[in-house]
C-alpha cells in the first residue's frame, strides 16, 4: 500500500498541472481524491483515476462551492488531506496600468480560496484531531521578479497565512504547509513555454536556477505528497520552495561570480 493509502483528500485546481499530477500520485499512493476546479477538465482527470476520484466543478474563491465541497466529502467519513492548489496568473501588467479589478481577482482566487479550504476543512479535522492541510504558493511570493505585483502579493499573502494559521491551530493535530514551486510547464505558463519553443529558446526557460531548466508538475507532486504524508509528520508552518535553487540567491550571472 502506498503512503496515502485510506487517506482521503480534498484537491482544488485539479484540472491541470500541479493539481492533476498530484490527483494521480495521491491516488497511486492510495489515497481517495476528491478534486475540484472550475473548468470540465478535471472530469477527465477523475476519470482517468477511476473510482478512487470524483469530480466538482465550481470556483475555488466561492464560499459556498467550497462549504458544499467540503460537506459532501465529509458525509462519506473524515477529511485527512486538504490541498489548496487553485490560483490564476492574473496576467502582468505594469504597476501604474494595474486595475483594481485585477488585484480583487487575484487575491479572491488565490489568497482568499486558500483561507475558504483551509478554514472549511480545518472545522471537520478538529473532529477528528488530526488533518495535514497543504497550500500552493510561489518563489513569487518569497522574492519579486516571477510575477506580475497581484499574484506576487497573493502568494506572499498564502506564505504569511501558513505561517499564522499553524499557530492559530495549536494543539489541534493539524499540520499545515506551503510549496513555493518556481518555474512549472503548467496550463498557467504554457503560453510562455509555447512561445519560447515557437522561438527556438525553450532551452533558456529556467536557465537562471542551478538546474538551469524548468519543472515539470510532477516533480512539484512528490513533495506535495510527501508533505501530506505521515512521513513528513513534524513539519509544520513552513513554506518549502521546489524551484531547482532559484530563491536560493541574491540576482547573480552564473559562472561570473567565482
Amino acid at each position: 500500500m502506498g503512503k496515502l493509502a485510506d487517506k482521503t483528500a480534498i484537491i482544488t485546481g485539479a484540472a491541470s498541472g500541479i493539481g492533476r499530477a498530484s490527483a494521480l500520485l495521491f491516488a497511486e499512493q492510495g489515497a481517495r481524491v476528491f478534486i475540484a476546479d472550475r473548468s470540465e477538465a478535471v472530469r477527465e482527470v477523475a476519470a482517468e483515476i477511476g473510482d478512487a476520484a470524483a469530480a466538482f466543478i465550481g470556483d475555488a474563491g466561492d464560499k459556498t462551492f467550497i462549504d458544499g465541497l467540503v460537506a459532501a466529502v465529509t458525509a462519506h467519513g473524515p477529511l485527512d488531506i486538504a490541498f489548496a492548489n487553485a490560483g490564476i496568473s492574473g496576467g502582468m501588467n505594469r504597476l501604474l496600468d494595474l486595475e483594481v479589478s485585477e488585484w480583487e481577482e487575484v487575491l479572491r482566487v488565490n489568497l482568499i480560496g486558500a483561507f475558504l479550504l483551509v478554514q472549511a476543512s480545518a472545522r471537520e479535522m478538529m473532529k477528528a484531531g488530526k488533518g495535514a492541510i497543504l497550500c500552493t504558493a510561489s518563489v513569487a511570493g518569497i522574492r519579486s521578479g516571477a510575477g506580475g505585483s497581484p499574484y506576487s502579493a497573493s502568494k506572499a499573502g498564502v506564505i504569511n497565512f501558513v505561517q499564522t494559521s499553524a499557530y492559530q491551530l495549536s494543539g489541534t493535530g493539524i499540520r499545515i504547509n506551503a510549496i513555493c514551486p518556481g518555474v512549472i510547464e503548467t496550463g498557467m505558463t504554457q503560453p510562455m513555454f509555447d512561445m519560447a519553443r515557437e522561438r527556438g529558446t525553450e532551452g533558456k526557460i529556467g536557465q537562471l536556477n542551478p538546474l538551469k531548466r524548468a519543472a515539470q508538475p510532477i516533480e512539484v507532486a512528490r513533495l506535495a505528497a510527501f508533505l501530506v504524508s505521515d512521513d513528513a509528520s513534524y513539519v509544520n508552518g513552513q513554506a518549502v520552495a521546489v524551484d531547482g535553487g532559484l530563491s536560493a540567491s541574491h540576482p547573480v550571472v552564473p559562472g561570473k561570480i567565482w
